[in-house]
């Protein structure tokens, strides 16, 4: 069945007041829409081709697509453990925020480690104590891309740092 007719069958399944709730289409180009989500701190959208029949398994016929954000935030912990990438754990005007990953090529990658090296130390913030991580005193700061729409950091990866001036 074509994607509308799929949708008229779905709508009259799905009581009004329920636990899940049918979602309108937008009508409009993907773009704009995409940017008005993203502009209201949406995760992101999900769009379908109109004339798209329903197929199982992988398909070019509808995408999800994410809105993210990069702030700056204090580097405030290192994790590193074998067998899996390397994060930083970050804060934003103090509040834990989360980790993200260190996806650097060896040369840039090696510049953050001996910065690190300099910098650990310092004791666990409040409440991390059971995080095994190492520690870095203040004064590290990195620019970091995340998924919109949560409290805490999802999807986070590093995208670059700095010496706080």
């Amino acid at each position: 069945m074509a994607l509308q007719d799929r949708l008229e069958v779905l709508q009259a399944l799905i009581p009004a007041a329920g636990h899940v709730q049918f979602s309108e289409a937008l009508p409009g180009a993907g773009d704009a829409v995409y940017h008005l989500a993203c502009e209201a701190g949406l995760e992101g959208i999900v769009s379908k081709r109109l004339d798209s029949v329903y197929r199982s398994g992988s398909t070019m016929n509808w995408r999800k697509i994410k809105c993210y954000v990069e702030k700056e935030m204090d580097i405030i912990g290192m994790k590193r453990e074998t067998g899996k990438p390397a994060m930083v754990l970050v804060a934003e005007n103090g509040r834990y925020m989360g980790g993200a990953f260190v996806t650097f090529k060896a040369y840039k990658r090696q510049a953050l480690w001996d910065r690190v090296k300099v910098k650990t130390g310092a004791p666990p913030p409040k409440g991390l104590t059971k995080e095994k991580a190492e520690w870095l005193k203040p004064g590290l700061v990195g620019r970091v891309k995340f998924l919109k729409g949560e409290e805490k950091l999802r999807h986070a990866s590093l995208k670059d740092f700095r010496e706080q001036t």
